[in-house]
């Protein structure tokens, strides 16, 4: 009796650390919902209709906010903003080797790229992982083309956002004029019609 308990244990943990994980994306999406309703009324409309199937958890901000300011890295160690990519509809995927999900949607943000690579899409793949793991971040992306490896490992751009978040994956959708115009908090499949509607909408704002 004690031996199958102890086999047990190990599933047991797993199944209670994926509970978890479930329950603090779903209380992030809670509290980012009543921040931005507490906020002005929404300063632009257009994406309501496309909350649906793989985007049915789409959040839209209150109010469209400006991208934080801090940089993180490309793949040459160079400083880099999401506001130097103004003028396109820029994706920014905040992501870590040791976050399950995140391993998983990477190929669905990879279609997006090639999907949208002839059109004023950016998609910002950004690792959060630290410097003893950089490397393995990196050969991670050159599996997922044609992203490209992007790195914060002070972790600090998740705190920056307004409201922060500490879900992963998160990944937020920035207009041509550089404000967030949605975001999501866990997996989704970036690569699917749902996803694609949302970003061709975008691209037909001025």
């Amino acid at each position: 009796m004690s031996q199958d308990n102890e086999a047990g244990s190990p599933r047991i943990s797993l199944l209670k650390l994926a509970l978890w994980g479930a329950a603090l994306v779903g209380a992030a999406g809670v509290l980012y919902i009543i921040a931005q309703s507490s906020i002005t009324p929404r300063a632009k409309g257009g994406l309501d209709d496309l909350t649906r199937g793989e985007m049915s958890r789409l959040i839209l901000p209150a109010e469209a906010m400006p991208a934080p300011v801090n940089s993180f890295q490309d793949a040459s160690g160079d400083p880099v903003r999401i506001g130097d990519f103004r003028g396109k509809v820029v994706v920014v995927n905040l992501w870590a080797t040791w976050c399950a999900p995140c391993i998983l949607e990477m190929p669905t943000l990879a279609r997006l790229a090639e999907a949208r690579k002839d059109r004023d899409v950016v998609v910002l793949a950004v690792s959060i992982d630290r410097e003893k793991d950089g490397e393995k971040a990196r050969a991670f992306i050159a599996k997922n083309g044609p992203l490209e490896f992007y790195w914060d490992p002070k972790a600090s751009l998740p705190f920056a956002l307004k409201p922060p978040t500490a879900a992963m994956p998160t990944t937020l959708i920035y207009g041509r004029d550089g404000v967030e115009r949605a975001r999501m908090l866990g997996e989704a499949d970036w690569g699917g019609k749902d996803a694609l509607a949302v970003i061709d909408r975008l691209l037909e704002e001025e």
